[in-house]
């Protein structure tokens, strides 16, 4: 098939993110250039946090390979965007995103779960003590605080609505905007925003400030589970496997290093990191660190991870049914901890 120019490539994307997929054929992302010696990896991050990869390369599980910063990212669907069009080498995203992505034909790979929702890490929809705001009826008319236009948070918030009897007409009058995490305590205190989605360090932060409650939380629906993963372009990794190799044995083996760390130890090696990396940031978020949410063994991933977001499409009409074999897609080939029971 005819290679996309980038152009189309985030065309598409946008168009898989904000509507319903496209069944199509299959796309290759970028001409092949097997001369390239690769030995850096391009990613984005969120200021003030540390990514599993950027803890990798700091306890040295990544050997050679350099991990080279080109911004802050806002969300999920912007990060496959940007990996898509080639512009960066992995990207963390919502697995509900990602079978979009990969039922409209994009060859991405999920190699490594990179988060998910447990009793201590999860995304909760919160509004001030004093609102009227108490069941789904409640969001009729009111603003929603998310990271990104069809990303997590917009999936569990339309999910609770819907699995609460509100009409798709009553969901649509729920004004969705779209705002930093880190900004969203400071718009529900000022006013700006009726509900304000809390998730980990942020919601540590905006319970010890007080003042505010949730209305429902994710593993409230779905109990815990793995959220997201890190996806690789699968021409990236057949022209690299090596270094897909070395990056997935990395960040796996950094999962378990949070396992089994003290949150002191860990705390203190965030600081150190956000200090060395010297982006003019500040570290008030780390000392409220409350874990990855991913339980499985170095983030192996499963079935289940994505069967629920393929089965919420098919519902939705998004996905034809038997359209994806879930078994397909993703990979734990390069995880070394895959072998273990989880």
């Amino acid at each position: 098939m005819k290679i996309l120019p980038k152009f189309w490539q985030k065309a598409l994307l946008a168009a898989v993110i904000g509507a319903s997929v496209v069944a199509g054929c299959s796309t290759q992302q970028l001409e092949k250039n097997p001369a390239a010696a690769v030995t850096n990896l391009r990613y984005q991050s969120y200021p003030g946090l540390v990514s599993l990869p950027e803890l990798a390369q700091d306890l040295g599980y990544l050997g050679k390979i350099k991990l080279d910063y080109v911004g802050t990212v806002q969300g999920g669907p912007q990060d496959l965007l940007t990996l898509v069009a080639g512009d960066v080498d992995f990207a963390s995203a919502f697995n509900g995103v990602v079978v979009k992505v990969i039922a409209a034909g994009l060859d991405v790979v999920p190699v490594v779960a990179s988060y998910g929702s447990d009793a201590e890490m999860n995304v909760g929809f919160y509004v001030l003590e004093n609102s009227p705001i108490r069941s789904a009826r409640d969001f009729i008319g009111k603003k929603v605080a998310v990271n990104a236009f069809g990303a997590h948070y917009e999936f569990i918030v339309k999910d609770y609505l819907l699995r609460h009897g509100l009409s798709e007409k009553e969901i649509r009058e729920v004004e969705l905007i779209v705002l930093p995490p880190i900004s969203a305590e400071q718009a529900l205190r000022n006013g700006q925003i009726d509900i304000a989605v809390f998730s980990g360090i942020l919601e540590k932060r905006a319970l010890k400030s007080g003042g505010v409650r949730p209305v429902f939380k994710d593993i409230e629906l779905y109990g815990p589970f793995t959220a997201g993963s890190y996806s690789m372009r699968r021409d990236f990794i057949e022209q690299n496997p090596e270094l897909a190799k070395t990056f997935v044995n990395g960040v796996a083996r950094a999962q378990e290093w949070l396992h089994s760390t003290p949150k002191e130890q860990i705390i203190a090696r965030m600081e150190s990191i956000i200090d060395k990396r010297q982006r003019n940031e500040t570290k008030v978020l780390i000392p409220f660190y409350t874990g990855t949410g991913v339980h499985a063994v170095g983030g192996v991933q499963k079935d289940q991870d994505f069967a629920p977001w393929v089965k919420a499409l098919v519902q939705e009409q998004k996905l034809k049914p038997h359209q994806l074999n879930v078994s397909t897609l993703y990979s734990n080939e390069f995880n070394p901890y895959a072998a273990q029971k989880n």
